[in-house]
């Protein structure tokens, strides 16, 4: 039994994740209440600091909020909500502006006199509106949040806890069936133990699931967490077929999830086969290398399947070097690590999950189905990006919607009860597991799967196949989890599981091929675009 249980009063407010949403909610908070961030390993593990493309605002004289709500339909294949949509798009360059204040350094250009920030375009965008930090936008906007959450007061950032499962009224110490969400147990990773942390609210902000998949673009911790305990507490998911495939990861055996960002297409890199060398986008779409991330990353995937190839190749080395080296200096540097000088010669690069388009359902207020539970960034299902991601909207996301959750919570205060007595995490029963392998040959096994099945292109009998194997192992991990002491492994495999059965359950309920979602035994998309929602 877990004795150090923290008094309610302790936090106002839990915000799970330390990233660019978590951080976002947790300063719009500070404001007022006293936050905790839980985060899963580091306080700079999560997608955020990954991210190099940059953020998408209109923000160029030629362009409109219309222009960017067009391109984000467009891309989306209709599944978009229209109302987020706008929402998110009009409040893009106040995000920037806000970001600036807090220190990030965005490239710009011109003189002193009348510097502009600098705008790159990205594949399905009709403008240049990518504001960006070189390559490494991600981890300039990571430093300076997390710089503003050390230094407020009422934030504590507590590293090193995996969250476990929500707290509900289930737990309440006079069980209730209310579905309010009071918190979260976590793991203390360092010494073992499970805390109990409550607070009149909650905000999700875990990332992905991209880590269901073999290759991946998604950090370690990308296992699909706050979507699985939000799952078990009995929110409702949506569109979690749509899984995007970023185009261009690069092909090296010995450094797995390096991306090779959207911008060198941008910039004029084009597709080639490896061996003829000749391009290869004109047989697939008019906008050649510039379309939207699907339709590239389908392509990549003929070429390779069609012709038996292990890559293809991105090459830019027509581009002047000096132009290259600007433009790209981390990518440069680390393929020159790799002995592969992208101002000569191309680069090598498969695709790779890469988006979790599809998560927990929220509203314009970042409100889930569970009273006191909030959610946003990419473990959830806004309505932003529909059956397809816009490149550069991801990071715009998670500024909106954290902003949004905190100025709800703050706005219904003194709606909110203080928490209820909750009962401890009771591990009575359980032992320190003998058998490591188990998880280890599961979280390979799952991850291989999902890949071969539940890929680019799917059938319905490779999705059947799939959802044979989750029945299987469902029953193997719970039984696992019954038994034994929970380590952060195990709770990773317990909701990647969960995450894979969401994807594919999702999956087979959607008789069409739409945006992200690719059947050959559905070709054809229908008429008209249909959330699919799955209901606990």
């Amino acid at each position: 039994m877990n004795s150090n249980q923290p008094s309610t009063s302790a936090h106002d407010v839990i915000v799970i994740g330390s990233g660019a949403a978590g951080l976002t909610a947790a300063l719009a908070l500070a404001q007022d209440h006293k936050v905790l961030v839980l985060a899963k390993g580091t306080l700079t593990g999560g997608s955020t600091a990954w991210a190099q493309g940059g953020i998408a605002a209109v923000l160029d004289a030629g362009d409109t909020f219309e222009n960017h709500i067009r391109d984000t339909m467009v891309a989306g294949a209709g599944l978009n909500r229209r109302e987020t949509v706008e929402y998110v798009i009009e409040r893009a360059p106040h995000a920037i502006e806000r970001l600036m204040a807090l220190g990030v350094p965005f490239n710009t250009e011109g003189s002193n006199a009348d510097k502009a920030l600098h705008l790159t375009r990205e594949g399905g965008h009709s403008h240049r509106r990518i504001v960006h930090v070189d390559d490494a936008t991600g981890w300039a906007v990571q430093s300076a949040l997390l710089q503003a959450a050390q230094a407020n007061p009422n934030i504590t950032l507590l590293p090193g806890r995996a969250c476990i499962d929500l707290i509900t009224g289930r737990h309440e110490k006079r069980y209730s069936g209310s579905g309010r969400v009071w918190g979260a147990y976590a793991l203390d990773e360092a010494t073992g133990r499970v805390e109990t942390h409550v607070a009149r609210a909650t905000v999700l902000a875990t990332g992905g699931a991209g880590r269901v998949y073999q290759f991946s673009t998604a950090p370690r911790g990308a296992t699909g967490d706050g979507i699985a305990m939000a799952w078990r507490a009995g929110a409702r998911v949506s569109n979690m077929e749509m899984m995007q495939f970023h185009p261009t990861c690069l092909y090296n055996l010995e450094v797995k999830n390096f991306l090779i960002t959207e911008a060198v297409r941008g910039e004029g890199g084009q597709l080639k086969h490896p061996v003829t060398g000749n391009r290869f986008m004109p047989e697939y779409d008019e906008r050649l290398e510039l379309a939207p991330r699907d339709i590239v990353a389908r392509a990549i995937d003929d070429q390779i399947k069609r012709f038996g190839l292990d890559y293809v190749h991105l090459d830019i080395s027509h581009q002047p070097p000096e132009f290259v080296k600007e433009h790209f200096p981390t990518i440069h540097e680390k393929l020159l690590s790799l002995g592969i000088d992208m101002t000569r010669e191309p680069i090598p690069v498969v695709p790779a999950q890469h988006y979790t388009c599809g998560g927990v359902l929220i509203d314009l207020a970042g409100r889930t189905d569970l009273p006191g539970l909030y959610a946003a960034g990419e473990c959830t299902e806004s309505g932003l990006h529909g059956a397809n991601r816009l490149a550069s909207n991801s990071l715009l996301e998670c500024f909106v919607f954290g902003e949004a959750a905190a100025a709800d919570i703050l706005d219904r205060w003194d709606a909110f009860d203080e928490p209820p007595p909750i009962n401890p995490w009771d591990e009575s029963r359980v032992t320190d597991s003998d058998e490591e392998v188990v998880i280890k040959q599961n979280w390979t096994e799952i991850r291989r799967f999902m890949w071969n099945y539940v890929g680019i292109v799917r059938t319905t009998k490779r999705l059947e196949r799939a959802q044979h194997r989750i029945a299987m192992l469902n029953h193997e991990v719970e039984e696992y989890y019954s038994n034994f002491r929970v380590a952060t492994d195990l709770i990773e495999l317990r909701n990647l599981l969960q995450s894979a059965e969401l994807i594919v359950s999702s999956a087979l309920k959607r008789h069409e091929s739409r945006g992200l979602h690719y059947t050959l035994d559905y070709p054809a998309m229908l008429a008209e675009p249909r959330d699919t929602v799955l209901v606990p």
